[in-house]
């Protein structure tokens, strides 16, 4: 029997994690949430909801993805297979690995643009424009159907390049290489911030603390739902991640790990983007894809250093995108493998043909693909594998195989908290969503 590809080390591993979890979510929403919900006010519930998750779900689809050797579809089955249920799990695990893909597809419309304008700053294209309208213009074209495919097929061949030399070779050595250079380039942009005249206003509404915020409680939920989504409990990722692992590995402490880093990067982004509007004369109330590639280039462009600015920036965006982006093509992909009898490149092809497919047909309504996944699959998937690991296989084994490679069984009441208090939230993440249009 063919060795099942695994990360070489633990450092491997845990910066694979972290890229997973690093992506647009803590770059262009984290700082906006920050700056909408009172800085402080909003970091503390969010803080709290990060060593909640973080404590429960990723040490949950960590171990669950180790102990069933395999992604979502053999892992879900796995769970009823003592029920005489496995074709019922693993048509449930169909759910988040179809998720993961269609997120992957979203998510290659998203690093088009990354790449185009990461490009671009080093060619001048990037900050061409002398005004928002100019900005809102270029990108409202890239934006477009059928507007960026060059750019976004590029995106995706260096992606699948990367996949097809496997886990060990491939996305390890990659994520080694791109996490520690991201969080090098975004120190160094916060450093120059901080050299800016007007950046100390931009820290000071940080680390305030406004009791009305606080009380507010579109404060928790946002903070709920950025943590929730941040830390990439999603039924498909961690889980395939996990199933790499050796039994000598220690989950508890690589999940802190990853929760520690995602939460390090979301709040350099922070750190940079909140006082650099600071130093404009501008408040922060513009999240999402306008405020990577309208409002932020447009400030570059006034700045003084700018075009340096930018290309650090793009290319540290870029950096934590493709590492976002691995993760999400590999669940599927793994799937070909394990269900299907693919080699790794024929297994990363197919995909990739699917991929660069679809993404090129829903240029122009990438946003509401993303908004159905990210309100309605992502946290469905999440707590259908919470489910399925903590309900439906028996308490001495969940314990067993988080406790794997410690020398100190996990803290007592980690099953009762996963089962009673995780599984719950995954749904009211779901139920929130749907009622606000999304918190993540």
């Amino acid at each position: 029997m063919k060795k099942r590809d695994s990360f070489n080390n633990r450092l491997g591993f845990v910066l694979a994690c972290i890229g997973s979890a690093v992506g647009m979510g803590n770059l262009w929403m984290f700082p906006t949430r920050v700056s909408m919900y009172g800085g402080g006010s909003f970091l503390i519930p969010y803080f709290i909801f990060v060593i909640l998750i973080g404590a429960t779900g990723v040490i949950g689809e960590m171990a669950f993805g180790r102990a069933a050797r395999s992604g979502p579809v053999n892992a879900f089955g796995m769970a009823l297979e003592s029920r005489g249920k496995r074709s019922l799990g693993e048509a449930l695990g169909l759910i988040p690995m179809v998720g993961a893909l269609a997120m992957a597809i979203g998510y290659t419309v998203v690093m088009g643009w990354i790449l185009k304008y990461a490009v671009g700053t080093f060619t001048g294209a990037t900050l061409a424009y002398t005004d928002v309208d100019g900005y809102a213009g270029a990108f409202g074209g890239m934006a477009s159907a059928f507007g960026n495919n060059i750019w976004q097929l590029g995106a995706l061949l260096i992606c699948l390049a990367i996949t097809m030399l496997g886990i060990g070779k491939g996305i390890e050595k990659a994520n080694k290489i791109m996490m520690p250079l991201f969080f090098l380039l975004f120190v160094g942009l916060g450093i120059y911030i901080a050299m800016q005249p007007g950046s100390a206003e931009g820290y000071k509404y940080i680390f305030r603390v406004d009791p009305v915020a606080l009380k507010n409680p579109m404060t928790w939920v946002y903070a709920l739902g950025q943590a929730f989504f941040s830390l990439s409990i999603a039924g498909n990722g961690t889980i395939i991640y996990g199933s790499y692992l050796s039994d000598e590995e220690n989950i508890p402490a690589s999940a802190a790990r990853v929760a520690f880093f995602d939460t390090l990067a979301a709040c350099l982004a922070a750190l940079v983007i909140i006082p650099a509007m600071a130093t404009a004369g501008s408040q922060l109330d513009q999240g999402g894809p306008g405020l990577m590639f309208i409002f932020l280039p447009n400030l570059f462009h006034s700045m003084p250093g700018g075009s340096i600015f930018a290309i650090i920036f793009f290319v540290a965006v870029l950096f934590a995108g493709m590492t976002s982006l691995l993760n999400l093509y590999e669940t599927p992909i793994a799937t070909l493998q394990e269900k299907f009898g693919f080699g790794r490149i024929s297994a990363s092809l197919t995909i990739g043909v699917i991929g660069a497919v679809v993404s090129i047909l829903i240029q122009g309504i990438v946003s509401g693909w993303m908004d159905v996944l990210s309100i309605y699959i992502c946290p469905l998937g999440a707590g259908l594998a919470a489910v399925m690991f903590f309900w439906f296989c028996k308490k001495e084994f969940v314990e067993a195989e988080v406790n794997k490679g410690r020398e100190k069984p996990l803290y007592a009441w980690f099953y009762p908290l996963c089962k009673f208090v995780l599984c719950p939230i995954c749904f009211i993440v779901l139920i929130l969503g749907a009622m606000n249009g999304g918190i993540g």
